[in-house]
Formats: C-alpha cells, sequence, structure tokens
C-alpha cells in the first residue's frame, strides 16, 4: 500500500452528516465505511479514537483521529 495524506473540506452539511454516520457505527459496535479522495476506507470496529489539539502562533486545530492497523 502506498504513503498517502491528504485533506479533504466539506460543508457544515456533509460533514456532520459523516460524523453521524461515524457515531451511528460507533454507538452500534460496527465498522465505518468512508471515500475520501476517490479512496473507500473501511474503519473496523475496534479502530482505536483520539482527538489531537494543536496550536500554533496564530491557527489552532482539532483532529477526530481514528487508527487501526492494516491487514
Amino acid at each position: 500500500m502506498k504513503k498517502r495524506d491528504i485533506e479533504k473540506e466539506y460543508t457544515r452539511k456533509q460533514y456532520i452528516a459523516k460524523l453521524r454516520r461515524l457515531v451511528d457505527a460507533l454507538e452500534s459496535g460496527k465498522p465505518f465505511r468512508i471515500q475520501v479522495g476517490k479512496e473507500r476506507l473501511h474503519i473496523p470496529s475496534n479502530a482505536v479514537i483520539s482527538i489531537e489539539h494543536e496550536r500554533e502562533k496564530d491557527r489552532e486545530e482539532l483532529e477526530f483521529q481514528l487508527q487501526w492497523k492494516n491487514k
């Protein structure tokens, strides 16, 4: 698998819809599927969930992260 690092912006409405689907999957203990930049991702139900906060001089960033190992 080749290395990949992309960032995709969404409208507020699109972002909320994706978060709702993610929350539903997390609550039900099911895997989550999402397409980002023409690639479909399958996030297993046992993915590690974390929140990351970064601060620089004039900006801040908050990331909700899901991490898992490839099979």
